[in-house]
């Protein structure tokens, strides 16, 4: 288990939080998914991999650095360590494959706020539905158990399978930025989404 969820829970995790059938403990659970913390040995040659592939990559701000497995681990303990971020591994059931991470982060205690991202690193789980399925469970736990208001993300505006997991996740559109963001030599819109905890 991670410093970071102690922080943010205030005590470590416990028996309902974890998954028998899976071999690593999960923290929050779909039916084809689970999300646990991400863990120094995530930092591996399929994380490397991910971060240093320009399709996968293409959207995300990390894309204008280099990344080595040596910068990966740092950046893991990092947010393990931070008291405004939950880091968390997005892990398929059927065989216990890596595919991706998303974070809250920052967590803005008092406004009751945070950001989401989410990366996809695995191409052939494109387009099935599990970006949803994560950012259900996030989505979920953020309301529920850190009792947040709004949390909020944004996407390039090419980037419509990430808009289209967000919006098929219950998440609303509440405006753009015009030519905000630099990309492929031109500028793009950055569409602002978010959600509301309705409880």
């Amino acid at each position: 288990m991670s410093t970071g969820f102690s922080k943010v829970l205030g005590m470590p995790l416990t028996g309902d939080l974890r998954d028998a059938p899976c071999s690593h403990y999960s923290f929050l659970q779909a039916e084809r998914l689970y999300l646990r913390e991400v863990r120094p040995d995530d930092a591996n040659e399929t994380y490397y991999r991910w971060m240093n592939d320009p399709v996968v990559t293409r959207f995300l701000e990390s894309r204008f650095a280099p990344h080595s497995r040596e910068s990966l681990r740092d950046y893991i303990e990092g947010r393990n360590n931070n008291h405004d971020s939950v880091f968390l591994a997005i892990v398929l059931k059927a065989g216990d494959r890596h595919i991706g991470n998303l974070k809250l982060e920052p967590i803005h205690w008092v406004h009751r706020s945070a950001d989401l991202g989410i990366l996809l690193g695995e191409r052939d789980c494109w387009g099935k539905g599990y970006a949803t399925d994560a950012i259900l469970l996030v989505t979920d736990y953020a309301f529920r158990v850190l009792n947040l208001r709004k949390l909020t993300a944004g996407s390039y505006a090419e980037n419509t399978g990430s808009i289209k997991a967000f919006q098929k996740a219950g998440w609303i559109v509440e405006g753009s930025r015009k030519a905000q963001l630099y990309s492929g030599g031109s500028y793009s819109d950055q569409i602002l989404l978010a959600a509301f905890n309705q409880r």
